[in-house]
């Protein structure tokens, strides 16, 4: 399975119809008086679609991604349009401007912060346009934060939704590679001593409104900063010899896309397409990489069908699906 241009052109096509639909729209906002009443729209002019801050964030990506992907596509012209006139100064200025309010200070903490900075290394392979130059200041201001955050955050989240700090800090590492090395170094030695001496996983996984798998992210994460030679025998330590890879890791059921909650499940299918591929490009056993890949097999078949057709996962699953798309195969 791969990206090929047909399934561009029709993600493309999902994306361009979400990232500037205003409504229905869940605003990340804490009100401190009357005075904050207002339109997402107002505190959003470039991230007030696609029914959140953080899906409008990594809808942009998926249109960035697929137009670099298949630049000679019908659909690449509209999103060049479409960028030009979304990612101006002024408009990215105001969303900056939201962060210096007192308590914008948990703001898309930290999924919403991470999908920025991949946004933005993403519009850095666009040298033909001023994305990148634009998206910069607010992407150093997300650095920043996380750093911070990283600083004082004491354990690893490792739900399977927007809190998970693995999946944070793969795009965060991602960006700050080549950029930023003392990012690099303080999230490298924060994974170490976060996941570093796990092993034997015995979680309750899937939970029933989760998009991201705690372990599968945190592994994921960890073929990152660690070497071959030390990721193998970690990750078969954590989740081959207990069995739990090859008896609970299996393609889930979604029973209603028009919940939203629930829809996250077809999110966990694709999210852990994505990271079994990487995983076993990690790994030199070819048995388990061939295990492995099977098993992204099952779950991108079980997902990329519905990726459109309710809103409430229409608005979002594509970016997910690009990621397990691209992914080594």
């Amino acid at each position: 399975m791969e990206l090929t241009e047909d399934i561009a052109r029709n993600f493309a096509r999902i994306a361009l119809g979400h990232v500037t639909r205003p409504y229905p729209y869940k605003d990340d906002h804490v009100f401190e008086s009357d005075q904050d009443v207002r339109a997402p729209r107002m505190a959003h002019p470039v991230f007030f679609g696609s029914f959140d801050w953080h899906s409008c964030v990594h809808g942009w990506w998926t249109l960035l991604t697929l137009r670099r992907q298949y630049p000679g596509m019908a659909e690449a012209g509209p999103i060049e349009a479409l960028a030009d006139e979304t990612f101006t100064v002024a408009k990215l200025a105001v969303e900056l401007a939201y962060l210096d309010r007192p308590m914008s200070r948990g703001f898309e903490r930290p999924y919403g912060w991470s999908w920025l900075l991949y946004l933005h290394l993403e519009a850095e392979r666009h040298d033909d346009r001023e994305w990148s130059v634009r998206i910069e200041p607010l992407a150093l201001a997300f650095a920043a934060r996380l750093c911070d955050y990283l600083r004082i955050l004491t354990y690893p989240i490792t739900v399977g939704t927007h809190f998970n700090t693995a999946f944070a800090l793969i795009l965060a590492r991602r960006w700050a590679l080549g950029r930023d090395e003392a990012m690099v170094t303080l999230i490298d030695a924060w994974a170490e001593r976060a996941f570093g001496n796990r092993a034997d996983y015995r979680g309750w996984e899937p939970g029933g409104d989760e998009f991201l798998s705690p372990v599968l992210t945190a592994a994921l994460l960890m073929t990152e900063t660690r070497s071959k030679r030390t990721f193998a025998p970690w990750f078969r330590a954590l989740v081959i010899a207990n069995g739990w890879l090859e008896n609970e890791c299996r393609p889930v059921l979604v029973s209603d896309r028009t919940d939203g909650k629930i829809a996250h499940l077809d999110g966990l299918n694709l999210s852990r397409a994505w990271c079994l591929r990487v995983i076993a490009d990690a790994l030199d056993d070819e048995e388990t990489q061939k295990a492995l890949m099977l098993l992204a097999n099952e779950h991108l078949e079980a997902a990329l069908r519905h990726v459109a057709g309710d809103y409430m996962g229409e608005h979002w699953l594509t970016s997910f699906a690009v990621l397990a798309l691209l992914a080594p195969k």
